[in-house]
């Protein structure tokens, strides 16, 4: 029965990393559609021999490219920096310091 509640728990933390990685490539695909779009509606609207590398024409694509690299970095940052079995082997470690002070 015990195990059977650990591989639910399991299951749920699998579940909300999958959906917070979902998530994430969502986001990365919105961003560059729209993009891509303002990209394409900027070049139109150029007078003949107007450079396209103006700051006004970056704005959006570096402000919001900010925010989804924070975006990126929460998803992805912790299991980098931490490794891929941290939760696991943390709530591993803390179960065994109760056991073990449970018995003394």
């Amino acid at each position: 029965m015990e195990t059977n509640y650990f591989e639910k728990e399991r299951y749920e933390r699998a579940k909300k990393r999958v959906k917070k990685i979902s998530d994430f490539y969502s986001h990365l695909l919105v961003y560059v559609v729209v993009n891509l779009m303002i990209v394409v509606i900027n070049v139109q609207q150029l007078d003949p021999g107007e450079s396209y590398f103006k700051w006004q024409n970056f704005t959006t694509l570096f402000f919001w490219g900010i925010g989804l690299l924070a975006h990126g970095l929460s998803v992805f940052m912790p299991y980098i920096v931490l490794g891929k079995n941290w939760e696991e082997r943390k709530i591993k470690e803390f179960m065994e310091k109760e056991h073990k002070s449970k018995w003394e």
